[in-house]
């Protein structure tokens, strides 16, 4: 098999040569943008789901899908040590020079360039991290308080005004939106829910580990109004195998129904590995049709990527006593685990152990699907640990 033309494409954040089972989704965000842009209510939506499920692809088409409708488009990435300003300035620059380019949008445009100037200026010393070039002198009294809750919401309304003057919208593409601080996000959802009260093209497309529901009501008590939460979870088994055999037949090659089996029961239908198991099949036929023994040749090599990538860079972040923490879990099973059960695998009591416990959720290696329970937010992390911390050393 030609390695040139393997077209499967496992990476962080890579488009995949086919997006199954997510159409629906799309379609239910194209419709809450257009109502957007048309001056009607619609919710904004945040995707929640474990690590390697697709999100920030899925993110990402959806922001190219809109582009293509002439919307305009602030990608955000949302690391743990940014600042949401920091992050918005140089996007909405961006997205306010090109409205200044449209005739009837141009003044509001450039007034909201003149609030961006003003923004900036006020916040500079609070969010040291805040650089951006200023195109305008600030316009005194707009979005300069040097209040965020206040001055982001004077803000977003301008730009609102100058996509709704131009027939267009401005949509916030936000990922990883669980690691923006508590006062940042309840400064944005104070600034999306004043742009909805007044029928401005402004909305949030976000996508987010599980913890990003609680983290929202817990900003603001409202959030559940104004947000819909779509869970993106692994694919159903024929999307799984739409995912792998659809661009094999493209490039005429074909799986045997064994083959295809055994990559959805071997990656439980998560994206991710998916493109992982599709790539290193591939890679060990020798001809088409590719067989379950190929499929089961290849899963050493998988295991060996994944340890060496997806999970690696993730367990090199932890503290010993956070790796023991996941050991114990693992040893527990897939999950979710109640609190005390982990405790008792350490002979620890739960309270000594709950800093540790809120580190790994900050640190978004785990999350509480409800009260005193753990769950990883990596799939098959459990796995893994076993490889990684094998025997009962990790007790002592």
């Amino acid at each position: 098999m030609d390695p040139v033309l393997n077209p499967y494409a496992p990476g962080a954040g890579t488009q995949p040569p086919e997006l199954a089972g997510r159409n629906a989704l799309r379609e239910e965000v194209r419709i809450a943008i257009e109502r957007t842009r048309g001056g009607k209510p619609a919710k904004s939506i945040l995707m929640v789901g474990l690590r390697g499920v697709g999100k920030t692809v899925l993110l990402d088409r959806i922001a190219e899908d809109a582009e293509n409708r002439g919307i305009l488009t602030l990608r955000i990435e949302a690391p743990e040590k940014r600042s949401l300003p920091a992050l918005l300035a140089p996007q909405l620059r961006k997205a306010l020079l090109k409205l200044s380019l449209n005739e009837k949008g141009k003044d509001l445009a450039q007034r909201a360039l003149r609030g961006l100037a003003g923004f900036v200026k006020a916040l500079k010393f609070k969010f040291q991290d805040l650089e951006v070039g200023l195109d305008y002198e600030p316009e005194l009294g707009l979005a300069d308080n040097g209040d965020l809750d206040h001055d982001l919401v004077a803000l977003m309304e301008v730009v609102g005004e100058a996509a709704q003057a131009a027939g267009t919208a401005i949509i916030l593409f936000i990922d990883e939106l669980q690691y923006v601080k508590e006062a940042e996000l309840s400064a944005l959802i104070t600034a999306l829910h004043r742009c909805i009260q007044r029928r401005l093209p402004v909305l949030l497309v976000g996508a987010g580990l599980p913890q990003l529901r609680g983290r929202m009501g817990e900003a603001k008590s409202y959030s559940e109004r104004l947000f819909d939460f779509p869970e993106i979870g692994p694919l159903n088994p024929v999307a799984a195998t739409e995912a792998i055999s659809k661009p094999a037949m493209e490039n005429q090659v074909t799986f045997d129904p064994a083959a295809l089996e055994e990559i959805v029961q071997k990656t439980e239908g998560y994206p991710y590995f998916l493109q992982e198991w599709g790539k290193h099949a591939w890679e060990m036929a020798q001809s088409s049709p590719i067989h379950k023994s190929d499929v089961d040749q290849a899963t050493a090599s998988v295991i060996a990527a994944l340890d060496e990538s997806f999970f690696l860079v993730r367990f090199d972040r932890l503290t010993p006593t956070e790796k023991k923490y996941l050991r114990a879990m693992a040893e527990l099973g897939p999950g979710p685990h109640r609190s005390g059960d982990i405790a008792a695998q350490l002979k620890r009591d739960v309270t000594s152990l709950a800093p540790t416990r809120g580190q790994l959720i900050r640190k978004g290696m785990i999350w509480s699907p409800s009260h005193g329970d753990t769950a990883f937010t990596v799939p098959l992390f459990d796995q893994f640990m076993h490889r990684i911390m094998p025997g009962d050393d990790w007790r002592y």
